[in-house]
Order: structure tokens, then sequence, then C-alpha cells
């Protein structure tokens, strides 16, 4: 949780929940898991727990305390809708960023059919306010069904993370797709990213008019690889007028 992040995409995280289980093959070297563990143990430590899933109710009124407007990753050290998050506890969370709506909000989860229950039922009369921007994880084709739970959830704003890219996405259904972020795994046993994959995005999002950003070839470190792609970087964010205005055109993919 911190005020200020090094994730290119946003400007903060806000983790009202810590730890997480792996449910894909995107989850084998994850970062988050890797950086909890070391404080396992450790008395008095945020991670005393390592990354054993913990709430924070402490930390629900946090956005409160920023006043001036930022991004801000959601849960970058868990998934807003593990399975063992108890729904009221969403609902609070959601509650928070209703209120503190001068920030913009980055929700990405793995766990993409509890998320558009959550939020078909939350907003059924209505829908996400467009500061909360909906994401789901897509490492592979196995999981592509993700995309179809973000394409039938009532929201404004949705965009994939597809980090790590794992192989080829090749005619994406970016239908109701905002924006797409583009990544390569990080660590000690990382996986290779190939330029086509990358390039192949990218033209896919540009014929479609999706905003592309990628993050990172990824390496050892994050920053191993750097992040141009073609001699340029690409750092697009969604056009918020264009998707409002899409919104009544198209709706939400029920």
């Amino acid at each position: 949780m911190a005020d200020k992040s090094n994730i290119e995409w946003t400007d903060a995280t806000w983790n009202p929940v810590i730890g997480c289980t792996k449910v894909s093959r995107g989850c084998e070297h994850c970062y988050a898991k890797r950086f909890s563990e070391r404080f396992r143990g450790v008395k008095d430590h945020p991670y005393q727990q390592g990354f054993d899933l913990k709430l924070w109710p402490s930390r629900l009124n946090l956005p409160f305390e920023w006043k001036r407007s930022r991004y801000i990753f959601v849960n970058s050290m868990s998934d807003l809708f593990h399975e063992s998050i108890p729904r009221d506890f969403i609902s609070q969370i959601f509650d928070t960023m209703e209120k503190a709506r001068w920030h913009t909000y980055h929700i990405l989860t793995k766990r993409s059919s509890r998320m558009r229950d959550f939020i078909n039922d939350r907003y059924r009369n209505s829908s996400v306010p467009s500061h909360i921007w909906l994401g789901v994880s897509v490492e592979e084709r196995s999981v592509l069904s993700r995309v179809g739970h973000l394409q039938q959830t009532n929201s404004n704003v949705r965009f994939l993370s597809l980090e790590p890219l794992l192989e080829p996405l090749d005619k994406l259904d970016l239908k109701g797709i905002h924006w797409i972020i583009v990544g390569g795994e990080s660590g000690p046993r990382f996986r290779p990213l190939k330029t086509e994959w990358v390039r192949e995005i990218r033209d896919q999002c540009n014929e479609k008019g999706v905003a592309f950003f990628f993050k990172q070839w990824g390496g050892i470190r994050p920053k191993s690889g750097g992040n141009l792609l073609d001699g340029r970087i690409w750092n697009q964010y969604p056009n918020l007028t264009e998707v409002i205005i899409s919104r009544f055109n198209i709706g939400y993919l029920k």
C-alpha cells in the first residue's frame, strides 16, 4: 500500500486485502507472493502472515486521506474478488470508492465471473461509476472466458491486463473493451515475451480504437528489457468522453 507506485499505469496502490491463491499459469511466478513470503514470521510486519489472505478493515478509508486525484490500483497484493473475501467487505470497498470519487480506481481480477455477478447485482439499476475501471487478467488462450465475463459486466470502463503474456492472442474480441495493458514477466524464472505477440495486440487495438499501454518486456528485473516497442513508448489511456458516449451505443453484452 503506497501513496506512490512503481507500476507504470497507476499512481498509487490501496490494499484493504492482502494475500491470494493461484488460479492459472499466470500466477506461477507471482511477484506479490514472492515479496510477501520474504516477511513471513516477522513480528508486527504487515506481511507477517506471508501471502495468506488477510482483511485490513483499518485501511478501508485510506483514499479519503489522499486529497490529490490519483489513479489507484485496488488490491495490487491480492484479488478483490477472491472467493474467501466476504461479499460485505467487498461492498465496503465499493462504498469508499463511490464516495472518494476524485480518484480513478483500477480493479483487476482473475475471478471474473464473481466480479460480473457482484457488479451486475450491486448496479442492477445503473452502471459502475465511470471513475471505477474494471479489468481482468488474461495470460493465455485457456482463460479467454474472462474477457467474456468482463463484457457481460455492467461497467462504463473495461480493461484487459495481458501480463505476463505467455502466448500469442490473435483475433481478440474487443467489443466493449476500452484499454489493454501488455507486459512481460519479471523475476528469476521469467518466461520470455516475443515481439510479434506484442505487435499483434497493438495492431488489434489500433484497428478497433482501443487504448494500448505497453508496460515492459520483462526479464530478471521488471525494467531489464525496457518498454520500447518499435522505437517508441506506448502509454495510451482511454478517452473517457468517447467511452461514455459509446456506453449509450453498445451497453454491456448480456
